[in-house]
């Protein structure tokens, strides 16, 4: 979780780490300045309130700043990854130690509690509601089976969302194994839900799909004999697209990789429009603080955080930004927004928020340096931004299933363009997703909105050089991709272009 409330804390010699009572009891009158805790290692509002209610007590006021979110999807803050059904010490054990068998005798699965199944698959089910992208996919995939003989791997955020993704990958015929990146952002519920409709196998692995590159880390320093053995690679977070290029350079990327991260659906979309929405519920849950008049500062004006300050701004806020970029800079400042250094505001401001991706942004020399009562949240994809570490939209909040719709849409297109791609269509290297599948994941989310699409003229389609049904954009159109921030730290001085199977193609010209 990355939620901290900075106050001065003397440089004094650190005691013993005190027992879960005695924590327990100093969250709740506020005692702790910084915090960072695991939802399952306290019972939630209603638990408490059922047991005092049993003992014939009043439960105590809770203070706003010890609340938080431990569910993505669902609206209760307290209803979803800590549900349990029972205040029994069953709860307390791991679910490793755990024999668990679903209604048809399957135990191939590690999850906390297998009873909580129904209560997941409701949340699914509400999920599939606002996917309507990737619903209308398996609609149209399912009877043609794309992923027919797949055996797919994935390690991503195990919630609602990505449970829609799983069981439409399942639908158009695809074997799959799944385990969760992220504990904090685990719905417990949901992945009882998985296990009890036995989508998970034990297979040998032909696809990866990935967050983060743990996955992929993971078999080919464990398992590289099985590594060359898989058909592709997809990976959606930036971190992963990282370690893909560095395999790449070096030479020892074994498997052609699809890069979902870059594309103009999961930047301009998931990164934009997900963090415009989820940045304020994190904030709102946590804390309960107006933000009208509020000094707030965005490290960052990426994607997230041109989200994150068209979000602030509507509630009033004074937001200001730092960029080390000029061209981000330049359109922050367009935009309205103060482009400033953090040592110059850092002793004025109310709200910190890092949307860099960078490490070391927030230091501990800054957090001394805040006044008593400053909020500080990370936004971007890193854990070692502030010294916190975790997503304040994933452990805080809920993320749009709608936004989550249209990067699993994309995932599993790319997956199944990598499973049915005749050979040598993609060497060992990393991709982008071609410009025509990123229109086609659009295009599934457009009647949801009732939005009709202008349709070319011949005489306008020869005019523009494109086909009636597009591709409307270059493949070169991108929105910062990884591959041309890349280029753009190693390229020579002068007039440069750089082309990767003619998929990307970039101009720069640097004095």
């Amino acid at each position: 979780m990355t939620m901290a409330f900075a106050e001065k804390v003397p440089t004094t010699k650190r005691k013993s780490r005190p027992c879960k009572k005695r924590l327990s009891a100093r969250l709740s009158r506020g005692s702790y300045p910084l915090f960072s805790f695991s939802p399952s290692a306290f019972y939630t509002r209603q638990q408490i309130s059922f047991m005092d209610e049993r003992r014939g007590k009043t439960p105590p006021k809770r203070s706003s700043r010890g609340r938080r979110s431990v569910s993505q999807s669902s609206t209760d803050s307290y209803s979803s990854a800590s549900y349990s059904g029972s205040s029994s010490d069953e709860d307390d054990v791991s679910p490793r130690e755990k024999h668990q068998t679903n209604s048809k005798g399957f135990s191939d699965f590690c999850v906390k509690n297998i009873r909580q199944a129904a209560f997941g698959r409701r949340e699914i089910e509400i999920a599939e509601q606002e996917m309507p992208g990737l619903m209308a996919l398996r609609k149209r995939a399912s009877g043609d089976t794309p992923l027919k003989g797949a055996k797919i791997a994935g390690c991503t955020h195990l919630t609602a969302q990505a449970a829609v993704l799983i069981e439409t990958l399942v639908a158009c015929g695809a074997s799959v194994r799944w385990c969760a990146c992220n504990i904090y952002s685990t719905q417990n519920e949901v992945a009882a839900a998985l296990a009890e409709a036995g989508v998970f196998y034990k297979t040998i692995v032909i696809n990866i799909l990935d967050d983060g590159g743990d996955l992929t880390h993971v078999m080919y320093k464990k398992h590289p004999h099985m590594f060359g053995m898989i058909k592709g690679i997809v990976e959606e977070s930036v971190t992963g697209v990282h370690r893909l290029y560095q395999l790449s350079k070096s030479g020892t990327l074994t498997v052609p990789a699809m890069n979902v991260n870059d594309s103009v659906t999961k930047q301009k979309f998931d990164n934009l429009y997900s963090c415009r929405e989820s940045v304020l519920d994190a904030l709102k849950r946590t804390t309960d603080i107006m933000f009208g008049g509020k000094h707030v500062v965005v490290c960052g004006y990426g994607e997230v955080g041109k989200g994150c300050c068209s979000a602030l701004r509507g509630l009033g806020a004074i937001v200001c930004v730092t960029e080390i970029d000029p061209i981000c800079a330049l359109q922050a400042s367009m935009e309205g927004f103060k482009v400033v250094t953090l040592n110059e505001v850092i002793r004025q401001v109310d709200v910190v928020i890092t949307a860099s991706g960078n490490k070391n942004v927030v230091t501990r020399d800054h957090l001394d340096r805040m006044k008593t009562g400053c909020v500080v949240c990370n936004m971007g994809h890193s854990n070692t931004e502030i010294d916190v570490g975790r997503l304040v939209n994933l452990s805080c909040s809920s993320v749009p299933s709608f936004v989550v719709s249209i990067t699993a849409a994309t995932q599993a297109l790319a997956l199944i363009e990598l499973f049915n791609a005749p050979a040598g269509r993609y060497k060992q290297d990393v991709y982008l997703l071609p410009k025509k599948m990123d229109e086609y994941v659009a295009s599934l989310h457009l009647p949801a909105f009732d939005a009709h699409l202008t349709e070319l003229s011949d005489e306008q389609a020869r005019y523009l050089g494109i086909g009636k049904a597009g591709p409307f954009k270059p493949n070169y159109y991108r929105i910062y991709p990884t591959v041309q921030l890349q280029s753009l730290l190693t390229g020579p001085v002068g007039l440069w272009a750089h082309t990767k199977g003619s998929r990307d193609i970039l101009l720069r010209y640097t004095v």
